[in-house]
């Protein structure tokens, strides 16, 4: 804050007279006092300008540039607690379709667990000697029923199918056709029917690594009657002219080999001693005489129900959920 010149000589000379001191004495105490009266003088200045600044009218919204009225403003009709959009659409379609295929696996898991006993009934039945000849159409009503055949293993016509893991070990299926008698003494030979010898490792797949797993002369085949494998979309597709088998398509290798449509898996009862034995010998390791069906259908079942319940709370929760804000207080009417 500037303090005028006339006020400096006015407040000097009041101190001179007031006070007579010497010289130096005189030039302190002024300068003292010039300070001392200029904070006073500041000091009144603010509080006379705080003063006139409280008895100012304040400034309403009304008189700010560009102020608009409400009154003066297009009315536009608002809907306060309008939330039905696509979103909550959404919301309230994923529980529903949660509960749709959780009901849907429930009855999965009766068909499975139906289809599992019935193949297991299959399996304590007696072994049922295979006829010369079988119709491809009633394969489905013997899956996983244990048979027997005999014949002649067709080595020359072997195939290996995989790669395929055992115990963590990488080697292939063995897929040999049997060829066996028509019954007739003196006729001509019968069909030829595929045989799943079981696995061997990657190191005997050649015959002369594995002699004694390449029997010769007529035997007896012991295993489990299987419907046609179907193949997964993420197996490659199997190139017959090369000899690579990357799954059992059974119609492929009955054309290749001239058989009839029909496989068997031979069984072997497993244990460590003889799996061992058979892997040193090359001899093919046959597979467990069980059901090897997976049903997970319980699991899904929890799954898709704590789904439809968890997302049924936050559809509820959404919707009960208290408009806040301003679109809580408003509420326009077209009689407006």
């Amino acid at each position: 804050m500037r303090v005028s010149p006339s006020l400096l000589r006015y407040l000097r000379s009041a101190a001179v007279d007031l006070h007579p001191q010497p010289l130096h004495t005189q030039t302190i105490l002024s300068r003292s006092t010039f300070h001392s009266n200029a904070h006073t003088h500041r000091s009144l200045l603010r509080t006379s300008v705080r003063r006139h600044q409280s008895n100012l009218p304040r400034l309403q919204p009304a008189d700010r540039e560009g102020f608009v009225s409400l009154v003066d403003a297009p009315v536009q009709l608002v809907r306060a607690n309008k939330r039905h959009n696509l979103g909550l659409l959404v919301l309230a379609l994923i529980p529903l379709t949660a509960f749709a295929l959780g009901s849907w696996q429930v009855q999965r898991l009766g068909w499975k667990t139906e289809l599992i006993a019935r193949y297991e009934d299959r399996l304590v039945r007696d072994p049922l000697p295979l006829p010369p000849y079988i119709d491809p159409a009633v394969v489905k009503d013997f899956d996983y029923r244990r048979v027997v055949a005999r014949g002649v293993l067709r080595h020359d016509q072997e195939m290996l199918v995989g790669p395929r893991l055992h115990d963590g070990e990488n080697g292939y299926l063995v897929m040999t056709p049997l060829e066996r008698d028509s019954g007739v003494e003196g006729g001509e030979k019968g069909s030829k029917i595929l045989v799943c010898r079981g696995w061997v490792s990657k190191e005997k797949i050649e015959q002369k690594d594995r002699p004694l797993g390449v029997p010769r002369g007529e035997i007896t085949v012991a295993g489990l009657l299987r419907e046609p494998f179907k193949k997964n979309m993420f197996t490659p597709d199997n190139i017959p002219e090369k000899g690579q088998w990357y799954f059992p398509d059974i119609e492929q290798m009955a054309a290749r080999t001239g058989s009839q449509p029909v496989w068997i898996e031979e069984t072997f009862e497993q244990d460590m001693m003889g799996t061992l034995d058979r892997q040193m010998k090359g001899i093919p390791i046959g597979r467990l005489p069980e059901v090897n069906l997976r049903n997970n259908h319980t699991q899904y079942i929890f799954t898709w129900y704590a789904l439809a319940a968890a997302t049924s709370i936050m559809f509820w929760m959404v919707v009960r959920k208290p408009i806040g804000g301003v679109k809580g207080r408003v509420r326009q009417s077209r009689e407006w």
